[in-house]
């Protein structure tokens, strides 16, 4: 399972505006469901109060899983020059 993969819990970041949510790329959510077999997730985004103020259904490309410790070497990307 890929580091970047979605699992409940998770703090992740919208990469997208929803402006039906009226939701704007970059805030941040917390995934409370996993749907459609993991191939989508409920995330609920909350005031600094912890008042959600919405929570939606979203695909993997919709959202970026957030990182707050640093990567292991054996994560780091390596290099490709031509």
């Amino acid at each position: 399972m890929s580091t970047n993969t979605p699992k409940l819990l998770d703090i992740v970041a919208l990469t997208t505006d929803i402006p039906e949510y009226n939701l704007l790329r970059g805030q941040v959510g917390t995934v409370v469901e996993l749907l459609a077999n993991g191939t989508a997730f409920e995330v609920e985004f909350s005031d600094r109060n912890g008042q959600t103020y919405e929570s939606i259904g979203l695909h993997p490309e919709q959202i970026m899983v957030l990182h707050f410790e640093p990567a292991s070497p054996s994560s780091v990307p390596e290099m490709v020059t031509a």
